[in-house]
């Protein structure tokens, strides 16, 4: 009994002593983001944000103690054993305050969308729905934290109000850390913060293992910000015309439609956006230079990040005036041409910048080499509320010894995307880079004549039906072999592909996967003159694979000639005009899902001859 007697005492006591004794914590706490997720919304999130606490160096001050801000105390102390601290005592003042923290600030010097904590956010918080990050907060740990709270409130024009403030939260857990006293205090104190001084001293206990450390090729840290290529995502660099370095922008759509011209546009990220603006025609149309070509074109680009790159001008490749009935017009730049914007009329103003297309080509060390852009110019009437804008920037590795192809699916076709043809060869399938040097169709222009050109065409989209045409007239066949050949060569298009992909990513080297379009059209086999009146193809396409993400699946494709069975001069009733059709239909052909079951498993079992003796 007495034995029992003492154990229980031993373990109450130790009990009250766990209980008694405060949890301690180190001098020197590493800075750290800690994401939670909290109930503001699916993009809102909570950073939790563990300080750094320096010691000071006169303990018996300790109330009084105030923050070094500076990076190299923290190190050159880091590597020095703390000494132990006053056994009772509050905890020391974070060197930095939650609201000078940022943890969804990216980007230097430009406001990020919805980081309702950047400070370069001015009137662009007027624009924002939502706060990505709408608290910052100290350890979790600590018993008493500083947590900088973010909203946003609705004005009486509907823009929005940014509301922050700073406020003291205390955790009443019974573990959580009200002083400290001991430095060793905790079993696994935390790691130095790795810095580009003490990279190497942290690094080097676990190369051990390595064979020739010593002599390791390995790259270091100060070569590798010696390089001075662009790595992904960097942001480019500009040679602005005073000569300071600026931002390569493209404007974006931001949370609305409205155009963002300050949107930085970062290094192998392709984009394509479209936005508006609001137009004022007698103010906006020569002044405003978001609709001029010079302020897409007139841009130098820095080759590389450091300050003595070379200097890359963007090369103007095309300029494409766009009619008011949407047809286009590739313009001849001879470099004496003035296209800015115009105010023809009050109601009308020319030469606005409707589309602007980047090809910026790369080498594989990360420095531009060569960057041209394409515009597309036209006109915008004062009955249009808004301006739509098109903006698109690709990127294209010079020497790759692989071209980008472009494909409109994976695997399945997407609605809208240009159909895949090509032709047929021995060794395979060959096609074009370009998607719109496929399966194409006549563009419905204003009194567009079939046999005199230039002919507008537009690419054949996938489960986009569409018809349109062009005028023969009677007068200009002389020779009906001729025009009838002409005539097919309008409708077919140039460069008339044999096959078309099955699926959108349809290898080359598969030929199987490529469905032949098929024609029962056989010209010159009439006697009387045959002109093709029109030309259909039908699309057969089917749905291909689970129900719960199937894939369209081009499954049949067959073009449809039809020609005159009486004479031209019937058929159009003495107008002297013949109406000819170009047209295409997508004929879905899925079949009903049909539940599949697997057979029932067969035993087969073999047991051994004598298995029931004796009783068998």
């Amino acid at each position: 009994m007495a034995v029992s007697a003492a154990t229980l005492w031993s373990a109450a006591v130790i009990l009250c002593l766990f209980f008694i004794f405060t949890a301690v914590t180190t001098n020197e706490n590493t800075t750290g983001d800690i994401y939670n997720t909290t109930a503001f919304g699916e993009q809102n999130f909570t950073v939790t944000v563990t300080d750094t606490y320096t010691a000071t160096t006169e303990p018996a001050l300790f109330e009084s103690s105030s923050p070094t801000p500076s990076s190299s105390s923290v190190e050159e102390e880091s590597s020095l054993p703390g000494e132990p601290l006053p056994a009772s005592g509050r905890l020391l003042t974070p060197v930095t305050a939650v609201g000078r923290l940022c943890p969804c600030d990216v980007h230097s010097s430009v406001c990020d969308i919805s980081c309702c904590c950047d400070r370069d956010c001015g009137e662009e918080v007027a624009l924002f729905t939502s706060c990505s990050v709408s608290a910052v907060s100290g350890s979790r740990q600590l018993c008493s934290r500083d947590v900088a709270s973010y909203s946003l409130s609705s004005k009486d024009d509907g823009r929005s109000q940014l509301r922050s403030s700073v406020q003291k939260e205390t955790s009443y857990g019974v573990f959580c850390i009200q002083s400290q006293n001991r430095v060793d205090g905790l079993s696994h104190p935390s790691p130095a913060l790795p810095t580009n001084r003490n990279f190497e001293s942290l690094f080097n206990p676990f190369t051990s293992f390595v064979l020739d450390s010593a002599v390791s090729d390995q790259v270091s840290a100060a070569e590798l910000q010696a390089q001075t290529g662009y790595q992904y995502g960097d942001v480019m660099v500009t040679a602005e015309e005073d000569g300071h370095r600026g931002t390569f922008f493209l404007p974006a759509a931001a949370v609305t439609a409205d155009c963002v011209d300050r949107s930085p546009a970062g290094f192998l990220k392709d984009q394509s956006s479209r936005c508006s603006r609001r137009v004022i025609l007698e103010q906006d149309c020569s002044s405003l230079p978001t609709l001029s070509m010079n302020t897409y074109t007139d841009v130098q680009l820095f080759a590389e990040k450091n300050t003595d790159a070379a200097v890359v001008p963007v090369e103007v490749s095309s300029v494409i005036l766009q009619a008011t009935d949407g047809s286009q017009t590739e313009v001849e730049m001879s470099g004496a041409e003035n296209l800015c914007p115009v105010l023809l009329s009050p109601q009308l103003c020319a030469n606005v910048v409707l589309k602007v297309s980047y090809v910026i080509q790369y080498s594989s060390a990360g420095e531009i080499v060569n960057a041209s852009v394409s515009v597309v110019l036209g006109f915008v009437h004062a009955d249009r509320t808004f301006l739509e804008q098109e903006f698109q920037l690709k990127f294209v590795q010079k020497d790759s010894g692989e071209l980008a192809v472009h494909h409109s699916g994976n695997p399945g076709y997407v609605v809208g995307l240009p159909l895949v043809s090509g032709t047929r060869m021995a060794d395979g399938m060959i096609r074009s880079i370009d998607l719109r040097d496929g399966l194409s169709l006549l563009m419905s222009t204003e009194d567009q004549d079939c046999l005199r050109g230039p002919h507008q065409r537009s690419s054949v989209l996938f489960g986009v039906d569409s018809i349109s045409g062009c005028t023969l007239r009677l007068d200009d066949i002389t020779n009906c072999s001729l025009v009838s050949q002409l005539l097919l060569e309008v409708l077919r298009g140039p460069n008339y592909p044999q096959h078309v992909a099955s699926f959108g990513n349809s290898p080359l080297e598969n030929p199987q996967d490529w469905v032949q379009i098929k024609s029962t059209f056989i010209p010159g086999e009439s006697q009387s003159c045959s002109v093709p009146l029109s030309l259909h193809l039908e699309v057969e396409w089917t749905q291909y694979g689970a129900l719960v993400n199937p894939q369209a699946q081009i499954v049949s494709i067959r073009e449809v000639i039809q020609t005159n069975s009486s004479s031209l001069s019937q058929l159009s009733g003495g107008s002297g005009v013949m109406p000819i059709r170009n047209s295409v239909a997508f004929i879905p052909v899925s079949a009903a899902a049909v539940p599949g079951f697997r057979a029932m498993p067969t035993i087969n079992a073999r047991l051994p001859f004598d298995f029931f003796f004796p009783f068998v």
